[in-house]
């Protein structure tokens, strides 16, 4: 069986086709542009290839409530020409398979579970930190929906003693988003993340928001693995003070096999940043049945 996958994202188009093991035969990336000049582009890639289903991860916000009968929509996303956009759809009527749907973060997370360093685990939170943050989460094996889907990287945070930074988010201000994503990073220091490496102030803040939002969901969710990916996260200097950091703020309350061995718990991504069209792919697999 061939299988299309789609990581669809606000500034490019990931498509490929692969099997059922997660072996990627072909793929293609372009910029993404509005609806009337992306979707052919989509729609040729896959042509012609025999697909038995296709896998969407997609940035949102996006209706993920099958009963809902804007199922498969982006709903209000900045990227004005996508609102409301039919996007599963549109798809659907020109390949005529089965469409499984999710956010870009949910199918890393399930690329992590059926391929990569979460395997035979249930529960586990996928945090990319980039352009934005963003979570996908898993419970007893399910990807997490809910009255729509889980926006962890807008929890609002305790500032730290010494940041007057008063954050970037438009609506929060101090959420998780507005304090450690890339933009924040810039707007707060005045460089991007990747000419700061050697700054060690950057990396304590950093680290410090991180743990704090991590520590949050581990209480709330008690995931098996929590695993970060994202362009942030390219700083591995990272690791290791987060981990520090969230050892310090558990402060001992909890105690499990998970949290004795940090280093194996708090992880960065597994699959060479194919885990988003990777999860795409069992997706597509899912919508088969």
């Amino acid at each position: 069986m061939i299988y299309g996958a789609i990581e669809a994202g606000g500034t490019k188009m990931v498509c490929a086709i692969g099997t059922a093991e997660g072996h990627l035969i072909d793929q293609l990336t372009f910029p993404t542009k509005d609806p009337a000049e992306t979707i052919p582009q989509l729609v040729a890639f896959f042509q012609g290839k025999s697909i038995t289903a296709l896998g969407i991860g997609s940035f949102g916000p996006v209706d993920l409530r099958t009963d809902s009968p804007t199922y498969g929509h982006i709903l209000d996303t900045p990227k004005l020409a996508w609102q409301q956009f039919d996007f599963v759809g549109a798809l659907q009527r020109e390949l005529k398979v089965p469409v499984g749907f999710d956010t870009d973060v949910n199918a890393a997370c399930l690329g992590e579970m059926t391929y990569g360093s979460a395997q035979g685990l249930n529960n586990v939170v996928y945090i990319t930190i980039g352009t934005g943050i963003g979570a996908g989460i898993a419970i007893n094996g399910q990807l997490l929906h809910g009255m729509l889907h889980p926006e962890a990287g807008h929890i609002l945070m305790k500032p730290h003693p010494e940041d007057s930074y008063p954050g970037f988010c438009p609506y929060h201000k101090a959420c998780f988003e507005g304090m450690a994503s890339g933009p924040a990073i810039e707007d707060r220091w005045g460089e991007k993340a990747a000419n700061l490496q050697d700054n060690a102030q950057v990396w304590a803040l950093e680290s410090y928001y991180i743990a704090q939002a991590l520590v949050n969901y581990i209480m709330v969710l008690s995931p098996e693995k929590i695993i970060l990916g994202g362009g942030v996260m390219k700083q591995k200097q990272l690791f290791p003070l987060i981990r520090k950091q969230v050892a310090e703020m558990i402060n001992g309350y909890l105690k499990t096999k998970e949290l004795e061995d940090l280093d194996n718990y708090i992880v960065p991504n597994s699959l060479n940043e194919n885990q988003g069209i990777l999860g795409a792919l069992e997706l597509a697999k899912r919508a088969r049945f």
